[in-house]
């Protein structure tokens, strides 16, 4: 039997870190391979580099830390601020998808403060849907796969929406065993102290992960740390609702029964 696989899908290098990482190592202790595929460069996201420095130095720092997670690296496929969904860009993540053949794709979510990370979601969304088409052509071209595959969207920036309404989990991902792995893999990219701090406000880089992670943990009621999630309608994707989250992480996973019973009212 084939070694499941997921794959995470963020924006920019250290998304996957901040959003996403601890859920990749949790699954991979679970003996699935994972993979770490941030769609842009990363160009812009400096004030002493030029943009082909800061390409090449955020490449680097993204390739070490899927080496410090143990990840299968793929290489960026835009620049900053040029996450578009168009056809040409959806073909590339279509691709990438297909190699990867994971059960599970993790990516960000549907409402966020930029639109990089919306775009990205929407384009691993719609990437994984065709993961079985064989009238879909990628680039490059790359076979389908017939395996059920399920969309998990990370909590936006902050736990809010662009208008400033608060976002709930639908489950927890326990990273409490593996924080310190996902701090180190954060780290790996070290350009982004500065830039974030002077940019946005992050007054320390390191910091506003390890406080987002004990927020989404003390909502869950349950763990130290944690990573939350929001499934998406399995429809087109697999061949009946499933949450392979739970079912393989299993007492590491909480479902938010609130957030459950507020979707079923009215069924």
């Amino acid at each position: 039997m084939p070694q499941p696989s997921a794959i995470a899908i963020g924006a920019h290098p250290d998304d996957i870190e901040f959003y996403m990482a601890g859920t990749l190592l949790q699954l991979k202790e679970a003996g699935w391979a994972i993979h770490y595929f941030n769609l842009s460069s990363g160009n812009l996201g400096s004030t002493t580099l030029t943009p082909a420095q800061a390409r090449k130095t955020r490449a680097a720092e993204g390739r070490r830390a899927a080496r410090i997670l143990g990840a299968k690296f793929h290489a960026s496929q835009c620049d900053d601020l040029e996450i578009f969904y168009d056809d040409s860009t959806l073909r590339k993540v279509a691709a990438v998808i297909r190699k990867a053949k994971p059960s599970i794709v993790l990516t960000h979510s549907p409402e966020d403060y930029m639109e990089d990370h919306t775009n990205t979601c929407r384009l691993a969304v719609t990437a994984a849907f065709t993961h079985g088409m064989p009238n879909y052509r990628t680039t490059p071209a790359t076979k389908p796969f017939a395996n059920d595959v399920t969309v998990y969207h990370a909590m936006p920036h902050s736990l809010r929406t662009p208008l400033r309404q608060h976002v709930t989990p639908g489950q927890f991902v326990d990273t409490g065993a593996v924080h310190a792995k996902k701090m180190d893999a954060l780290a790996a990219h070290q350009s982004q102290q500065a830039w974030l701090d002077s940019s946005q406000g992050m007054n320390s880089y390191l910091q506003a992960m390890d406080d987002m992670s004990r927020e989404v943990g003390r909502l869950s009621k349950k763990f130290k740390h944690a990573e939350g999630w929001r499934r998406h309608l399995h429809f087109g994707f697999s061949a009946s609702e499933v949450d392979p989250l739970t079912e393989v992480l299993g007492t590491q996973c909480k479902i938010n029964r609130a957030y459950e019973h507020e979707l079923r009212k009215g069924i």
